[in-house]
């Protein structure tokens, strides 16, 4: 189905530098880089390689986010997104191309730095999959597929940039993988109506917002559950006392209502990124 776009008149926005941090999607580029990080201290890499390893993954992210701005800016458009820099001509696409440009070759090089494993995996895998998505996946039932790819490689990005190390566990993928996943609901369940006026149906639109709402109900405690139970040894007595937390607030989304629901789930996937940090070292 065709696309019609409505006219929306520039106007001011932000300056040219939170405008770019903007439209590349900051706050969860950020909150990737900052897991990232985390997971580079807790792995005990050398110092340099440490920064190295962060900063490709967030000079990947930022790829991902103003590619996907770059993409969708017909679609953000036709149903009006102020929030968008680029679809309220408050930042021109020729400032977006050039920095993805130079984003995209310092990842590459960043990730380098470290270990070719290490880049290898963040640009085929870990930001790949982002791209994936961007050029086509979210509109399919696979939508949710680089997601997992991308959550579920991002520790092994990490192990990797030291030559010493090599895949991350099993437990630690799965739990990446398992958290991506609901990440993925509760990042679409918001612009559900405005994707389905633009023909965009990923896994969330084509099961309804309810049954996203559960599977992410389902999907973010058992990453927690693999974070827990999957390093050796016996967890630890706070770790038992999370997943508590994290069982009492997979109920809440079940029966609670309005946006109780949602904020309940946010707040698992938050714990899950302490437990999953907090096993890897």
């Amino acid at each position: 189905m065709p696309v019609t776009t409505r006219a929306v008149p520039a106007r001011p926005g932000p300056p040219p530098g939170p405008a770019l941090l903007v439209a590349a999607h900051g706050g969860p580029a950020l909150a990737v880089t900052a897991v990232a990080g985390l997971l580079a201290l807790r792995a005990d890499l050398h110092p340099l390689d440490a920064v190295a390893v962060t900063t490709a993954v967030f000079t990947g992210q930022l790829t991902i986010g103003w590619g996907n701005d770059l993409l969708d800016l017909r679609r953000d458009r036709a149903v009006g997104r102020t929030d968008k820099p680029l679809a309220i001509g408050a930042l021109p696409v020729g400032r977006v191309v050039p920095a993805l440009v130079v984003a995209a070759l310092a990842c590459l090089v960043l990730s380098a730095l470290a270990d070719w494993r290490s880049a290898l995996v963040n640009a085929t895998l870990a930001t790949g999959a982002g791209h994936a998505y961007n050029l086509g996946l979210k509109a399919t039932a696979w939508s949710w597929a680089p997601y997992a790819c991308a959550f579920g490689t991002l520790p092994s990005v990490v192990t990797l940039a030291d030559p010493t190390q090599g895949w991350a566990p099993l437990w630690m993928t799965g739990a990446g993988a398992t958290l991506g996943v609901g990440a993925h609901l509760l990042n679409t369940l918001p612009d559900l109506a405005d994707d389905e006026r633009t023909g965009v149906r990923g896994l969330p639109h084509r099961i309804g917002e309810r049954r996203s709402r559960v599977l992410a109900a389902v999907l973010l405690p058992a990453a927690s559950l693999l974070a827990v139970l999957g390093p050796a040894g016996t967890p630890p007595a706070w770790a038992w006392a999370v997943l508590t937390l994290v069982t009492a607030l997979a109920l809440l989304t079940l029966v609670a209502h309005g946006r109780t629901p949602f904020r309940a789930a946010v707040a698992i996937a938050l714990l899950d990124v302490v437990l999953l940090v907090a096993a890897a070292g």
